[in-house]
């Protein structure tokens, strides 16, 4: 499993998600351009001390992510994620080696990328009059309960 930022916006929400994948031992891949230089103090802010264990690779398009870690690894799936369409995550069922790939902050994913995966899953949201979760709080969401589902969470998890 594997998450991936689509050139993301918001260092707070990057921090935070590399924070989650420390923790869970999970590749992260940021796609640039990226709306923060790397070492950006609300970046460090937000992943504590935890910038060490994560995983990072820093691409700086879509196609070198696709070149680096897609094209290497025949059983890898692209899973969009989108605020209003796609598969409900209750009913998605994620395999091992998914890349889950999260939009920007503000424009969520563009439309080549719709047009090349057909893969999307969605969080459903109760209130019609909230548009969309935060991408920090949704990537937490969405690898957890793809590490659930794939067996992930086993292990040296929960102590």
């Amino acid at each position: 499993m594997r998450l991936v930022l689509y050139q993301p916006e918001i260092p707070p929400n990057t921090g935070n998600v590399a924070r989650l994948c420390a923790a869970l031992r999970t590749p992260l891949h940021l796609i640039e351009p990226l709306g923060f230089k790397i070492d950006d103090k609300h970046l460090k802010r937000a992943g504590l001390d935890y910038w060490p264990f994560v995983d990072l690779s820093v691409h700086p398009h879509w196609a070198a992510f696709e070149s680096a870690a897609i094209a290497s690894d025949p059983a890898a799936r692209v899973v969009l994620t989108s605020a209003r369409a796609g598969t409900p995550l209750n009913e998605y069922v994620f395999r091992p080696g998914d890349a889950i790939v999260l939009g920007q902050e503000t424009k969520g994913l563009p439309d080549f990328l719709h047009d090349l995966y057909p893969d999307r899953v969605r969080i459903p949201i109760a209130c019609e009059g909230v548009r969309s979760l935060n991408m920090s709080t949704a990537a937490g969401i969405l690898l957890f309960e793809a590490l659930r589902q794939t067996g992930g969470l086993a292990g040296g998890l929960g102590k």
